[in-house]
């Protein structure tokens, strides 16, 4: 027996992170190749940033300035300067258009993809490592260009195969909410702590409803584990008016921003009203009326975001392991955020964006859909005689010269272990090429799809070898032709 090295590297992923195989790699490229395609159809072009930028261009991306290291990952590099790893994708593009303000055409739509990292602690779905698909467009002041990332939105998730009713484009406005926040005595530095627990007992009214809202927005509230969450304290009249502009939303958009007009009196909620009336008579002009709905309820996290604000929700339903209905939620999500690209220039530059959260919006298609899909594998050419090699590799090369992706078995194994290799790497069919078939210049062909199927109906080994179900021997010169046919089938 062969002892074991003492000196072995033990194999283990880093926590937080995931290797992609070749299944789900297809599923992303074809499902970002439908976005990047409806992005064009809008008129955004593709730009790419590096995965690192200067710290403190992340600026308030960053959880604590103070600590690099805190929420992004950071290293110095050999000017002793502090870089990290894009916490996201909205602040590399700040930066490239500062740096590039003079020769981009404005207003600039661009769209960018790929991964973003979170130095956080992971879990379940959570992951510091993950993909984005951001499109924004920069020097647009106007809220037309919100409405129009809305609806680009609804077209990007019904390209990826989301069906039109299985989802909503939700909108609100920042103005409204900071406007709620002054009418209750919450604006200013001082309050920022409590105007967050207000905006996060908000945005758990679809899940709690108004009456656990209202407990969030006082003393706090106990769940049905016993687990008791503080609450905002604020008293009954003024979570009252908090309520009651999250009872505004109407049948119809333009219905909504008029009563969040009359519910928040003051100068800069009203702005934010009116802001979403255009936004309503825009999507309702274009024919998105039932696909982008203003939602008041709709809380974007970022402090950096002065307009309105967009959410892309899953509205369909799965059952889990247990059979219970779940819904996957958000799977996007933006905003406007007037000041972000200011931070490098004299003044600030007017910008709106969305970003799709690549990974769960594929999640959820799978779980649409009722299955993981797999890649098709290219056709596998068999070695029968490792003397002959050079025919197979010519074989290989004919299939390959025709468009068709092909392979020849480069291991050591005999005809059993060779089959096996095929089936595990998802081969619609293997070529065969003895030296019988080569004296008679002919290929035997093997559809493994028709093969495992016709194999499960045959109970009899004798009957399954006599038969050889979906096998077929057909002149050398027909290979293409014949193999294109069994393409075609699957």
């Amino acid at each position: 027996m062969t002892s074991r090295r003492a000196d072995l590297t033990p194999a283990r992923l880093p926590r937080g992170f995931a290797d992609r195989g070749a299944a789900e790699l297809a599923q992303s490229r074809a499902m970002t190749e439908a976005i990047r395609t409806t992005y064009e159809l809008w008129g955004f072009e593709a730009v790419e940033t590096p995965f690192f930028e200067y710290t403190d261009a992340l600026g308030k991306f960053l959880p604590d300035q103070d600590r690099p290291n805190a929420g992004v990952f950071s290293l110095k590099d050999d000017d002793d300067q502090w870089m990290s790893l894009r916490y996201d994708l909205t602040a590399p593009l700040a930066r490239f258009v500062a740096e590039n303000f003079q020769r981009l055409p404005k207003p600039y739509r661009s769209y960018r993809f790929g991964p973003v990292f979170r130095n956080e602690k992971p879990g379940p779905g959570r992951f510091r490592q993950f993909l984005q698909f951001d499109a924004d467009i920069v020097g647009a002041p106007s809220v037309t260009a919100d409405a129009e990332m809305c609806m680009m939105m609804a077209d990007a998730l019904e390209a990826v195969g989301v069906r039109r009713g299985d989802y909503v484009i939700k909108v609100n406005n920042r103005k409204i909410l900071d406007g709620v926040m002054e009418a209750i005595g919450l604006g200013g530095e001082d309050n920022a702590g409590r105007r967050l627990t207000v905006l996060r007992a908000i945005d758990k009214l679809d899940r709690l409803g108004p009456e656990g809202v209202r407990a969030l927005l006082g003393a706090g509230r106990k769940d049905d584990s016993g687990d008791f969450t503080k609450g905002a304290g604020l008293d009954e009249a003024s979570a009252g008016r908090v309520l009651d502009v999250l009872k505004a939303k109407a049948d119809r958009n333009l219905h909504t921003a008029r009563k969040l007009f009359d519910e928040v009196s003051n100068p800069i909620g009203q702005e934010g009203a009116r802001e979403l009336s255009a936004i309503a008579a825009l999507v309702d002009a274009a024919g998105y009326e039932d696909r982008v709905v203003i939602d008041p309820s709709v809380v974007r996290g970022l402090e950096y975001y002065t307009g309105p604000v967009f959410e892309a929700e899953l509205t369909f339903t799965i059952d889990d392991e247990q059979g219970r209905p779940i819904q996957f939620g958000s799977v996007g999500g933006g905003g406007r955020y007037d000041g972000l690209v200011g931070r490098f220039m004299a003044e600030d530059v007017p910008a709106t964006g969305f970003s799709i959260g690549v990974s769960r919006l594929q999640a959820a298609l799978r779980a649409l859909k009722g299955e993981d899909a797999a890649a098709t594998g290219p056709v596998v050419v068999l070695v029968l005689d490792r003397e002959r090699i050079a025919d197979s590799m010519a074989l290989a090369a004919r299939l390959r010269n025709e468009g068709i992706a092909a392979e020849v078995y480069l291991g050591a194994s005999g005809m059993k272990a060779q089959m096996k290799y095929a089936d595990r790497r998802r081969a619609p069919c293997v070529v065969i090429q003895g030296s019988d078939e080569r004296d008679k210049g002919e290929v035997t062909l093997k559809d493994l799809v028709e093969g495992a199927k016709a194999a499960a109906a045959i109970a009899d080994r004798a009957e399954w070898t006599e038969s050889r179900p979906a096998q077929v021997t057909v002149p050398e010169a027909r290979l293409v032709e014949e193999v294109r046919a069994i393409l075609a089938r699957h």
